[in-house]
């Protein structure tokens, strides 16, 4: 099976049938090259329904989740994106072709090395990354239009809402190992938020999060 042939077959064989059906994010699955943001030693599982390991411990998610990830933020041509967790670069350039600018930040500096030397390769001009802890975001350009954290995390970032534009969206996967659920949060008003969970899911942590503090009594 040719290389166009395999990633036609992980969009209409494993992302649409996870109730992924928005064709503007199938239409992105199907234009950005994922082999080219996989590891070489990892090259054969380029399209497989897996998380694909990268350096640090940190991984690529499933293509299923990342579909499904990207219709639920429900992102328009005009939104202003932050990405929390650059990994690959792989979700950020899918980002990129849906929204007018990705801001992107990473904890591991050759990691956003190496994916902005991909997005020069594929001639994506509207990304902006940084080196930066997870639970400060980014807020030197908010407001955004959508947000999404592409690990999981026990809690979101203390007032990280902030930087959600009125209108906009937050995609997280919010708990621990035993239980943790995909949450999407919408801002309606300057200090209100509706918060909807979409499916329980099983993803890698954010390693630069802090944990909540335990108190034993």
């Amino acid at each position: 099976m040719s290389i166009d042939a395999s990633r036609n077959h992980m969009v209409q064989q494993q992302i649409r049938p996870q109730q992924v059906t928005d064709s503007k994010v199938l239409e992105a699955l199907s234009q950005v090259p994922r082999e080219d943001f996989v590891p070489a030693d990892y090259q054969a599982l380029a399209f497989a329904e897996t998380f694909i390991p990268l350096s640090h411990g940190q991984f690529m998610l499933t293509p299923a989740l990342e579909g499904q990830f990207l219709q639920a933020l429900s992102i328009k041509s005009t939104d202003k994106i932050l990405e929390v967790g650059t990994g690959s670069g792989y979700f950020t350039a899918l980002l990129s072709k849906l929204g007018k600018h990705v801001y992107s930040v990473d904890c591991f500096e050759d990691l956003l090395e190496e994916a902005n030397e991909k997005f020069r390769q594929h001639h994506l001009y509207n990304i902006t990354l940084a080196h930066g802890k997870a639970e400060n975001g980014w807020p030197n350009h908010a407001p955004y239009d959508a947000m999404i954290f592409t690990g999981a995390m026990p809690a979101l970032p203390k007032n990280i809402h902030e930087q959600l534009n009125i209108g906009g969206r937050l995609l997280a996967v919010i708990g621990t190992e035993k239980l943790m659920r995909a949450v999407l949060i919408q801002k309606i008003a300057q200090n209100k938020t509706q918060e909807k969970i979409l499916f329980e899911t099983q993803i890698p942590k954010l390693l630069d999060i802090k944990e909540p503090r335990v108190f034993n009594f």
